[in-house]
This record gives C-alpha cells, sequence and structure tokens, in this order.
C-alpha cells in the first residue's frame, strides 16, 4: 500500500509541531528548556486531584456515572461551575452556552472544521500560537494577519472570504504580550466588518501578574450587542494552565446557534470527553480554583522577574524582548541577520539550552530572527543560567557576523 498517494489533499498542511519535538528534551537532564508552555508540575493541587479521584471512585452510583457514556455538551454541574466563572468577567451566560472540549485545543480544531471551507481567510496576528495554525491548517484556509493594536492588513485583496479572526489577548502565546481595550474594540469593529466570529484563546487569562485586568473581547461584544446570543465572539477557555493540563478539560462559551453545532462535531470527533476527569476537575475547581491561580501567579511572577532580569544583565546589545504582564513567555527579537533555528542548533550542541525558533509562530514562516522563552518550568536559578549561556552564545554569532556588540 502507498500510504502517501491514500492521504488526502488537507494531509499536505499538517507539520509536526516544533514545540512537541522540542518537549522530548525534557527527558535529558543536561538541558535547560525554555521551549515548552509546560506548567511547573510542582504546582498542581495533586492532593486535592487524588482526592477528587478517590471520592468519586469510592461512591458506586459516582463510580458508575463517572465511567460510563454521558452527553457531548459535558458534565452539567461543571458547565454551571463555568457559567458563574464567566459571569465573574462579565459575561452573562448559561449552561447551554458552555460546551466541553477536551482542552482548548480541540476546541480551535472543532471550530476551524465548523468555520472554515478551502480558500477562506483566516485573520491572526503575526506572531500567533502554533498550535493554532495546526488547528486550522487541516481546513485549508489563506492567512491575514492584523497587528495587536487592531489594525489589519490586507485581508480580502483576492476576494476570499473572511471566515474567523484569532487572537490571544492576554499574555498570549508567544509574545507575553495582552491587548489593550481600544485594540479589543477595533479587532471586534474588524470581525464586524467581515462579517465574521472572532475566536477569543484565552488559555493565559487567569495568570495575571500586575494591572488591572482587560475585559474580554467576549464581555465588550455583549455590552454592545445585549446578549451572548446574539454575540460574534467564540470564547476558549481551559483548566490546563492553572489546574491540570494531563486531564485535557477546557471549554468553548459561545452563542448558543454555535455551540449546537460544536457538540454535532464532537459527538462525531469523541463522542464526550471523559466524564470522570470533568468531574474531578469540577470538585478540585470548587475547592480550589482562586487559591490554585493565586499560588502559580505568585511562583511564575518571580520566574518572569528573574527572566527579564538576566535578559537585562547577559543579552548583548541589539536584542529587544517584550515584557509581559502576566502568563508563561517572553519573545526576544534578535538582529536581522541572526536566524533563531540556526541558533537553536548551536544552542543545544553548545550550551545546553532550548528554546523555540520564533518562525514557527508565523503562518507564512515570517520571521527568523526571533526566539519563544518559556520561564513556567525552569527555577530562578536555572532561567539566570540559561539566558546567561544564552546571552553568550548570541554575542559570539554576532561577533562572527562582523557586527560586534557590547554585552550588557
Amino acid at each position: 500500500m502507498d500510504w502517501h498517494s491514500a492521504f488526502a489533499r488537507r494531509t499536505e498542511r499538517m507539520k509536526a509541531s516544533e514545540i512537541r519535538e522540542l518537549l522530548k528534551l525534557l527527558a535529558r537532564p543536561e538541558i535547560i528548556s525554555f521551549a515548552g508552555g509546560i506548567p511547573d508540575p510542582a504546582l498542581f493541587p495533586t492532593k486535592a486531584v487524588r482526592s477528587a479521584y478517590d471520592a468519586v471512585l469510592s461512591d458506586p452510583h459516582l463510580a458508575g456515572q463517572a465511567l460510563q457514556y454521558s452527553v457531548s455538551e459535558g458534565y452539567e454541574p461543571l458547565r454551571s461551575w463555568i457559567s458563574s466563572y464567566m459571569a465573574r468577567r462579565g459575561v452573562r451566560c448559561g449552561v447551554e452556552n458552555i460546551v466541553i472540549t477536551a482542552g482548548s485545543q480541540q476546541g480551535l480544531d472543532l471550530l476551524g472544521k465548523l468555520l472554515l471551507s478551502p480558500g477562506d481567510t483566516a485573520l491572526v496576528t503575526a506572531p500567533t500560537y502554533l498550535g493554532a495554525l495546526q488547528a486550522f491548517n487541516a481546513y485549508e484556509p489563506r492567512y491575514a494577519s492584523f497587528s495587536t493594536s487592531g489594525t489589519p492588513s490586507p485581508a480580502n485583496d483576492e476576494g476570499e472570504r473572511v471566515a474567523l479572526a484569532y487572537v490571544v489577548p492576554d499574555s498570549a502565546n508567544p509574545t507575553g504580550e495582552t491587548m489593550e481595550e481600544d485594540a479589543r474594540r477595533n479587532l471586534l469593529d474588524l470581525s464586524a466588518a467581515h462579517d465574521a466570529p472572532l475566536i477569543e484563546d484565552a488559555a493565559y487569562e487567569a495568570l495575571r501578574f500586575e494591572g488591572e485586568p482587560q475585559r474580554s473581547c467576549q464581555s465588550l461584544d455583549i455590552e454592545s450587542c445585549g446578549d451572548i446570543d446574539r454575540s460574534r465572539v467564540v470564547y476558549c477557555g481551559t483548566f490546563s494552565k492553572t489546574l491540570s493540563p494531563g486531564l485535557r478539560v477546557g471549554w468553548i462559551c459561545a452563542a448558543r446557534d454555535l455551540v449546537q453545532k460544536v457538540v454535532l462535531a464532537k459527538q462525531a470527533a469523541d463522542l464526550h470527553c471523559a466524564t470522570l476527569n470533568q468531574i474531578v476537575i469540577h470538585r478540585v475547581a470548587l475547592e480550589q480554583y482562586d487559591a490554585q491561580v493565586e499560588r502559580i501567579v505568585g511562583v511564575y511572577s518571580k520566574r518572569r522577574d528573574a527572566t527579564l532580569n538576566a535578559l537585562s544583565r547577559h543579552m548583548p546589545d541589539g536584542v529587544a524582548w517584550t515584557r509581559p504582564t502576566g502568563g508563561m513567555f517572553v519573545w526576544v527579537t534578535l538582529p536581522p541577520y541572526l536566524d533563531g533555528a540556526e541558533l537553536l542548533s548551536l544552542s543545544l550542541r553548545e550550551e545546553g539550552v532550548a528554546f523555540v525558533p520564533g518562525a514557527a509562530f508565523f503562518a507564512d514562516g515570517g520571521t527568523g530572527n526571533a526566539l519563544r522563552l518559556n520561564y513556567s518550568l525552569q527555577s530562578e536559578q536555572a532561567i539566570d543560567e540559561g539566558i546567561r549561556r544564552l546571552s553568550g552564545l548570541v554575542a559570539r554569532e554576532l561577533r562572527g557576523t562582523g557586527r560586534c556588540a557590547a554585552v550588557a
């Protein structure tokens, strides 16, 4: 069987994730990895999760429910908790506006399946979340970009339908940047001008270290249109960055007309998310969600500070970086004559430091002279050491080009 001739055309756009490949390096103890967007397992609420599993499985009625087939919409008490969570963020909705997904990543795939036809335009930031590009690519869109100020590039110059806009407005992956309210309103206007849904990926919204929280795009849109069932915004939430990525529980909050279609797509994909995991997430969220978020924020904010301080101390002149107010990432821009992918190869071989080259986050392969650093997994001491090594390599490469830069 020649399997290459059997594959559908859409598979030509399915590429391996550079981040998934780099995660294999985590098993090598000599590597200081800034690569994956990996929560620190030391911060997982392990005792609460164990207690929840024990409580469910020791109760015959609950165990039967948890281990049985269930509805595609998701465990209703969890959907009710999420509805209350969304209300705290200015989004009035009911359980009928919520569907549970296998992390927000499955939500992106289902939305791509429902909204994108081959040749449609998807509006994204440049750079944008690599996983969103992977989810959308199978449905064969073209891409156009808009800036984080909400200002569009030419989006429809060939007459294609703009099928959706996608954004990570809070502590974005990969840049760490947060959009101001004016930019969010501009983006809503842009989506409305194309009569297109706006997918709001809120994976990092809870991980805010400082400043007042920004209103979600969905809450701003509902303020304008009056009701979630008239809103064009599709909110993708997740427990992966707050409670556990391994349990694979996320959600979509949107108008009922869309949620009903998502449910149909989910029925075809996997019937429903693991009911046992949903029940456990619900119990842990009821018990300690806010305290857990506060704990994570306290640790990650110190690691963010360690990253920024190390960059300031060690990186040579000519290198710039973002200064995130939350989340897990710093985006580093190198001089234009350095390439992130080439630097990674050298860094792994010579310095034992991993990161993600920036080109992976552009729909068109974009800017090569950038890289993404994750600070959530490493200790403050390891962060300083890793950035010291990486900065020394950058300085040597700059000297090698004959364009010397002073080391800060």
